[in-house]
């Protein structure tokens, strides 16, 4: 079980967050390169209905290259039945280290199916689809993402005893409710509170958008381990970075006000480049239009500093790449 392996070694659970058209083979690549073999790789979300009906799209969505392990793949869906057939099927096609549920979403178009966080407006259902999953994947690793609740910020202090007992080896906890959506701030003690109610491993999640941040939330949360989400777009260094602040906080703070002290333009450029490469070796000729995003992100100014002058101007530039050759010469004249 891959959550053994980690606090065994009295280590804390460092993990990349499943983001819908973010967390991809070949962003996970680049992480899995950059930070090593212990941070644990959540692949984007899919659906058990697809899943169950064949789908060779989402299909291809669970396969990864054998480098990105430790992978966890999460799946949404709302039927007991399809959920554990579909994780039955992954582990099969693809063979991840665990499966994730995703009970924490909270975009319209999945809750109005009753997916994502809107079971949480059900414990009994959500405990159903634990139960059957587990049956299904046996001891494979079996995780939960949710929130702290619908509307209600005090929800999860019913739901998560529930998912506990019901077989959830891990819950990984986004400290704001549905409502909320991505407003306001995350509630770390409350998160904190979730962990001393259950005896299983406990994620923190949300509003941890700097490496620095990390051993903070950990001492607020007290939780075992973190999941990192928007913080690690445009930063596949983040969990180096945040290693690296806790052993060494003084030149971490400096590090911190300017990004380009703990990684070098030259350095960006080169994975910006070797990334894009992978994208458009997995997608095909469409790929340099939907890296573009990516691009976005690695040029933003939190991710970047604000010592690199015309950043806006660049940025703006590289948005509108077409093909790979002009996207490394712009990068050459950065």
């Amino acid at each position: 079980m891959w959550i053994n392996n980690i606090l065994n070694k009295n280590r804390k659970i460092l993990a990349l967050s499943p983001m819908a058209d973010m967390t991809d083979s070949p962003f996970c690549q680049i992480v899995r390169e950059i930070s090593g073999p212990d941070v644990v790789i959540f692949r984007e979300m899919v659906s058990s209905e697809a899943i169950v009906r064949n789908s060779a799209k989402t299909l291809k969505m669970t396969e990864f290259n054998p480098k990105e392990r430790p992978i966890v793949q999460q799946i949404f869906g709302a039927d007991p039945l399809t959920m554990a057939k579909a994780a039955e099927i992954v582990m099969k096609h693809s063979n991840p280290e665990g499966i994730d549920i995703n009970m924490g979403c909270p975009v319209y178009k999945i809750t109005s199916n009753f997916n994502g966080c809107a079971l949480m407006k059900d414990a009994d259902l959500a405990g159903k689809i634990i139960k059957e999953m587990k049956q299904a994947i046996g001891d494979t690793t079996l995780s939960v993402k949710i929130r702290l609740g619908w509307n209600d910020p005090d929800e999860f202090k019913k739901f998560i005893p529930v998912i506990a007992k019901a077989g959830a080896d891990l819950i990984t906890i986004h400290g704001r409710t549905k409502e909320q959506g991505y407003s306001g701030t995350s509630d770390w003690k409350r998160i904190g509170e979730a962990k001393k109610i259950v005896s299983i491993p406990v994620l923190a999640n949300g509003d941890i958008h700097e490496p620095e941040q990390v051993r903070e939330a950990l001492e607020i949360t007290g939780a075992d381990g973190v999941m990192i989400a928007r913080g690690a777009l445009g930063n596949p260094w983040f969990f180096k970075l945040a290693e690296n602040f806790s052993r060494h906080p003084e030149r971490s703070i400096a590090e911190s006000k300017d990004p380009l002290l703990a990684i070098s333009l030259e350095e960006r450029k080169r994975i910006v480049l070797k990334h894009a490469k992978l994208h458009t070796e997995y997608y095909g000729l469409r790929g340099i239009t939907t890296f573009r995003k990516h691009l976005a992100w690695y040029f933003k100014t939190n991710k970047i500093g604000e010592n690199l002058p015309n950043l806006k101007e660049w940025r703006g530039r590289l948005v509108r790449v077409n093909s790979l050759g002009e996207l490394e010469e712009l990068l050459n004249e950065i």
